[in-house]
């Protein structure tokens, strides 16, 4: 998946854990299931086209999220790496 939406894998995994959380995504078996119907959703063109936008807005700022967490941890192990030296 990371390499399909050519970003990192660890983006990747920030990402999908965040809509996870958010019930957007389930992990279980779906062959499992004995209520398949329970996992059908069923949305006009303009409900598919308001989830996508509401979907790309929201990696759209988990992925601003991860860069700065990216970049704080860059600066303290820079902190570090001076208060040690």
């Amino acid at each position: 998946m990371a390499e399909l939406l050519g970003i990192s894998l660890g983006k990747t995994n920030f990402i999908v854990q965040a809509v996870l959380k958010r019930g957007w995504l389930k992990v279980e078996n779906f062959k499992r299931s004995t209520n398949k119907w329970g996992y059908i959703y069923i949305l006009t063109s303009q409900g598919i086209s308001e989830r996508l936008r509401l979907t790309h807005t929201f990696i759209q700022r988990k992925e601003e999220e991860y860069e700065l967490l990216r970049r704080e941890i860059d600066q303290l192990k820079q902190e570090i790496s001076h208060a040690s030296s």
